[in-house]
């Protein structure tokens, strides 16, 4: 019997470093667009991230200060929604 070899798949490309995984300063970007735009998708973006990406980190590191500082960042939007005159809590993160 006659063997075919079988085509390789074509290999994936690579995934640039700077999108690899959630830095120190990536969390730290996410967290104060989260206060600003208070839309997990828009501050992952923001960050150069995925929504996803964020609710998967978000479950990886449950209880620890990032899950608790996510928790906060949408209270203090809230709260600015809330009394739009009544100053800003945190100041807006530098235009990228």
């Amino acid at each position: 019997m006659e063997q075919h070899p079988t085509p390789a798949s074509p290999p994936l490309p690579p995934v640039p470093a700077d999108r690899a995984h959630w830095s120190p300063a990536r969390q730290r970007l996410f967290l104060r667009a989260l206060v600003q735009t208070g839309c997990v998708a828009r501050a992952a973006g923001i960050a150069g991230m995925s929504r996803t990406s964020a609710h998967r980190l978000r479950r990886r590191l449950a209880g620890t200060p990032f899950d608790q500082a996510w928790d906060r960042a949408l209270a203090l939007h809230a709260r600015r929604m809330a009394d739009p005159f009544g100053g800003d809590p945190v100041p807006a993160p530098p235009p990228a």
